[in-house]
């Protein structure tokens, strides 16, 4: 039996979050005992107790941008003692033989297996060019004799980060896996989301952007292509589903303006998110991933595919590995406004081809992101350290 800290920067239920509960929830527990630390309450520190599974709660020592104030700086050197005298007991108590530090926000892991010589498995879901100082800064701590082992969530993450030797010997890519069975939602309940939540009328095509609503989810150039789209073709309609980080509220007005001034308040939706999204994107026609800067995965692309959507994606990072252009959708240049129009105005016109690569991209998704493989290359990657 393997005892492994498990250090997670959040409690929300997104994408790193839910990679975690599904790893969690299937991982042998003859073989391997999790312990999750998090730093708040929420419904993943639910979902994980549901699961049976010990979470504790503690500062985990997070890296962010407005860290360095003299007042933030104190803060965090304060939280060091208290998340220190917290793992200390734990590891009295379980004697870990790893921690695992789910995304490069979380510092608590690599430093309590630098000072107690534990191994450490950095897994990395993100692609941070900006502000270049960060960038540099986990480049550093990838190449730590500390950090001994790196998992990536596709080989785009990988790429970016393996900038020196001591990096590229640490790091495999596991692709995120998704749990294939989805309950099928009844065609009254289909109809009811489209007329009530989505605003529909019975013909419309309806094109979705699922995610938070921030800049480099490209909601802005999704809407420029569809304010050029809906001139030619009025039955479709746009729903953005999800809402702005914290603080940043600023960038969905913008969009609601922007949406005003298009005139486009009847055929353009900003709703938050929903509980049950399978519903949500088994109500939609097309999925729509315009990310302006690389995602490091596109968990969302994979959502979409299990619920038989095409989709039309940017065409860098992780999503060039999970849609196959022309088959499951279209890679688009990105921040292509023109691009998008000419991907979309084809399937918004051909039903059959919607079809034809909604079923593509099923076939893709149960074959190459089963949860099944997910966990079972991380098993096989624990047994191994």
């Amino acid at each position: 039996m393997k005892n492994i800290l498990f250090i997670h920067q959040s409690a929300e239920l997104y994408g790193s979050d839910k990679t975690l509960l599904l790893l969690l929830k299937n991982l042998d527990k003859n073989k391997f005992k999790p312990i999750v630390l998090l730093p708040f309450d929420g419904p993943l520190k639910e979902a994980l107790e549901n699961e049976n599974i010990e979470v504790v709660i503690a500062p985990v020592l997070k890296l962010y941008r407005k860290l360095f104030t003299p007042k933030n700086l104190i803060g965090f050197f304060k939280d060091i003692k208290t998340a220190f005298k917290i793992v200390n007991e734990l590891h009295k108590k379980y004697q870990f033989t790893l921690i695992y530090s789910n995304t490069l926000a979380v510092l608590l892991g690599i430093m309590f297996a630098w000072k107690n010589n534990i191994k450490h498995l950095w897994h990395v879901h993100e692609i941070i060019e900006k502000p270049s100082l960060f960038k540099k800064a986990f480049v550093g701590l990838l190449s730590l004799k500390s950090n001994t082992h790196i998992v990536y969530n596709s080989q785009a993450t990988k790429v970016f980060w393996e900038l020196n030797k001591s990096i590229i010997n640490k790091g495999v890519v596991i692709w995120n896996g998704i749990e294939i069975y989805t309950p099928e939602s009844s065609t009254s309940e289909l109809f009811d989301i489209r007329k009530n939540l989505f605003l529909a009328q019975p013909n419309e095509i309806i094109l979705a952007l699922v995610g938070r609503i921030s800049r480099w989810k490209g909601q802005m150039i999704l809407l420029d292509a569809f304010n050029n789209l809906v001139q030619k073709n009025e039955n479709i309609k746009l729903v953005f589903v999800g809402a702005p980080p914290p603080n940043q509220e600023k960038f969905q007005e913008d969009l609601e303006d922007r949406i005003s001034s298009f005139n486009l308040n009847d055929k353009v939706l900003i709703i938050p998110f929903q509980n049950e999204i399978h519903k949500i994107w088994q109500a939609i026609d097309i999925a729509v991933v315009p990310s302006t800067e690389p995602e490091p995965f596109g968990m969302v692309a994979i959502e979409a595919m299990l619920a038989h959507k095409p989709i039309v994606g940017s065409n860098h990072g992780g999503l060039t590995e999970i849609i196959e252009n022309n088959a499951t959708g279209f890679l688009v240049t990105p921040n292509s406004v023109q691009d998008l129009v000419i991907a979309l105005e084809k399937l918004i016109q051909n039903e059959l081809l919607r079809k034809e690569m909604g079923e593509k991209g099923y076939l893709r998704v149960t074959t190459a992101f089963s949860v099944e493989q997910y966990v079972d290359s991380f098993e096989k990657f624990f047994e191994k350290i």
